[in-house]
């Protein structure tokens, strides 16, 4: 998806770190309660470091709407999170993104021109009011609203099996479209007891997702062809070379991994579920973990007497996420101080109030 960010002015892209720093904090001071600065746990310590809360996508998105003294939330995450915020805060909140062009390459897979193209070809197919749409949390407001309007729900990594066992109720669905990541609605089915003949993959670049009439009738769990970009890059092979080196060592993956990696470790969970796994772990404990670099460094770092690896040995950063850096955050605190709102992230009303029945459905849900 093509967002605009326009080039910095050289007075933050030349500053040192110390200029910056400098920069930052006194803007910060500057603005007081007016401000409050989300970080998401894969963001670089130079950013992490101004963060008045961390945390992931939605439960930061809640803690937002929770600072109603806060007239500017900055949020130091991507897009579609800058989205979910402005749709959860309130009216007299201004919701900003340092860079425009941090976006999601998971959540861009799937877009409301294509998921709409698909729901209509199913329903050429299928009864299409017995199918419930769910969006992972990873995804556009406009996708959001779209399961809105149709009866679904968002989903995270981790309510997913609730949110699905929810969906397949008797009486309220018998078939779901899940989107945007193939991975963790399989891994979810799995779980659920589901097997290879009740998931197909539906790819949104082929006619009726690249199946036939009987495997759309005869599917569960239809499954968006998108993936994570980090998550995907682990293999079961970086266990093995894990396990190898530290043969009492654990082993700790996130559900957007591929279904093969997911079934070799010790123990699969959202993020928050990783950092809990880490903090209970023995002391003295080995642990490899299949997520992004930021958040298994800062894991290590904050885990003395503990040794916290990354399973993939050539580092695996969130590019899109990275793009949130000293610069971007410095410009846009700085044009908050001069009274300039830069990179507002605005919802429309109709969206932002069908994502909002999405987001509360899986609440009531969960």
């Amino acid at each position: 998806m093509l967002r605009l960010q326009s080039p910095l002015p050289e007075r933050y892209s030349a500053a040192t770190d110390d200029e910056l720093a400098g920069m930052i904090g006194r803007a910060r001071a500057a603005l007081g309660s007016r401000l409050f600065i989300l970080g998401h746990h894969y963001q670089r310590d130079e950013v992490m470091r101004w963060a008045d809360a961390r945390g992931d996508s939605f439960g930061l998105s809640r803690l937002a709407a929770g600072q109603a003294e806060a007239e500017f939330i900055v949020f130091c995450g991507v897009h579609f999170m800058a989205e979910s915020a402005d749709v959860l805060t309130g009216a007299h909140q201004k919701v900003l993104l340092p860079d425009l062009n941090a976006g999601c390459s998971m959540a861009d897979m799937a877009d409301i021109e294509q998921v709409e193209e698909a729901w209509a070809e199913m329903a050429a197919v299928i009864d299409i009011s017995a199918v419930v749409p769910i969006t992972y949390m990873n995804s556009s407001a406009a996708l959001k609203a779209f399961v809105g309007r149709h009866g679904g729900a968002v989903c995270t990594s981790s309510n997913a099996r609730a949110v699905l066992t929810w969906a397949l109720e008797p009486g309220r669905g018998e078939q779901v479209l899940f989107f945007p990541d193939q991975h963790l609605g399989r891994n979810t089915g799995y779980e659920l007891g589901y097997g290879p003949d009740d998931m197909r993959v539906w790819n949104p670049r082929l006619a009726l997702g690249g199946l036939s009439d009987v495997e759309v009738k005869e599917s569960t769990l239809l499954l968006w062809k998108g993936h994570c970009s980090v998550h995907q890059r682990f293999r079961p092979e970086h266990i093995a070379a894990f396990r190898a080196s530290y043969p009492d060592g654990i082993v700790m993956v996130h559900p957007e991994c591929a279904h093969d990696v997911v079934e070799l470790a010790d123990l699969v969970g959202s993020t928050d579920s990783l950092i809990r796994g880490v903090a209970a772990a023995p002391a003295g404990s080995v642990i490899g973990i299949a997520t992004e670099i930021h958040l298994v460094k800062r894991l290590g770092d904050e885990s003395p007497g503990k040794t916290v690896v990354c399973l993939d040995p050539l580092v695996c950063p969130c590019s899109t996420m990275s793009r949130i850096d000293g610069p971007h955050l410095a410009w846009v605190l700085e044009g908050l101080v001069e009274g300039e709102v830069r990179n507002q992230i605005v919802v429309d009303g109709e969206t932002a109030e069908w994502a909002r029945v999405a987001l509360e459905r899986m609440l009531a849900i969960t």
